[in-house]
């Protein structure tokens, strides 16, 4: 049932498998966490969107990983459009991202620009750095790149996963502005499992799912409205679309804003560099001025004497 305390199902992930279907899936809504990263930059309403619509994306993603120590990072890199770069990034329930833009680009887009008024010619890459499973063994990294096709960053990456990755999936994404100024944003991620998971024969052995394609078909009926309303909880969410299946939630946590620019942060960083490079970074008092794009901060480290 819907709940009156509307913050309950903000910034929070919850999983979800309905293993008679042999599918599983991903749903997350942000709200306070958002509006922390968006503050950082005073974007203009349409490029807002665009990365609220990234930062939810990197929540469902990051939110598959293995490891709380893994790392999900989506960038876009165009040509000729009005955003020159999006980056978002998440790990251990912690998202960050930014964005450049050409000013003069975007006045003369229209009011409600397509994607590929936004980025031109440009790709997708996904890439998940899977955290090492014990000792001092490097984790597994790999990416997937894809052309920037699609009405949507969304249908984009329905587009990495039939690629990349050969996965039936479902990708649904809403992003609401409110009165006051603040965004509430939610994301519904789908799967067909993957080859020879839980037993199932290979997906390159068949072309059809049916199963797959009854889940889908379920799916495809969540509206913006829904995944942007904070009195529905993602529990009941789920019982809406699927009240006829047998679904197993599985909580994910909260998400949150986290960027990795502290001072200390940064210090270690310097100070890995050889002692002259050091010293050509510095201005004449001997500092190093080093600005996060991603909280818009600048920190200010003073060498040694």
């Amino acid at each position: 049932m819907a709940t009156n305390d509307t913050t309950t199902s903000l910034d929070t992930a919850l999983g979800f498998t309905i293993a008679a279907r042999h599918a599983r899936g991903r749903v997350v809504r942000l709200g306070p966490a958002l509006d922390t990263i968006l503050a950082a930059h005073a974007y203009p309403p349409v490029l807002a969107r665009l990365l609220a619509e990234a930062l939810v994306l990197a929540a469902l993603l990051g939110s598959t990983l293995k490891h709380a120590e893994g790392q999900l990072t989506l960038q876009a890199q165009t040509k000729g459009g009005v955003v020159d770069l999006l980056v978002v990034d998440y790990k251990g329930g912690e998202m960050r991202g930014y964005l450049r833009f050409d000013a003069d680009k975007l006045a003369k887009a229209p009011a409600d620009p397509t994607l590929f008024a936004l980025f031109g010619k440009g790709y997708l890459a996904i890439t998940f750095d899977q955290a090492p499973a014990g000792g001092d063994r490097a984790g597994e990294r790999y990416q997937g790149i894809v052309p920037l096709e699609g009405g949507s960053l969304a249908e984009a990456t329905e587009h990495y996963f039939a690629q990349s990755e050969q996965i039936p999936s479902l990708v649904r994404v809403a992003v609401r502005t409110l009165a006051d100024g603040r965004h509430i944003a939610g994301g519904f991620l789908g799967q067909h499992l993957p080859e020879g998971e839980e037993g199932r024969e290979r997906l390159h052995t068949r072309l059809d799912h049916p199963e797959w394609q009854h889940v889908e078909a379920l799916a495809t009926t969540i509206s913006p409205e829904e995944l942007t309303d904070p009195a529905l909880s993602l529990e009941e969410l789920l019982w809406r679309l699927f009240n006829e299946e047998e679904v197993r939630a599985l909580p994910l946590g909260m998400l949150s804003r986290g960027c990795r620019c502290s001072p200390d942060h940064i210090r270690s960083v310097i100070a890995r560099f050889p002692a002259d490079e050091r010293a050509a970074m510095a201005d004449e008092h001997g500092v190093v001025h080093v600005d996060c794009e991603f909280c818009a901060r600048s920190f200010p480290v003073a060498l040694p004497a």
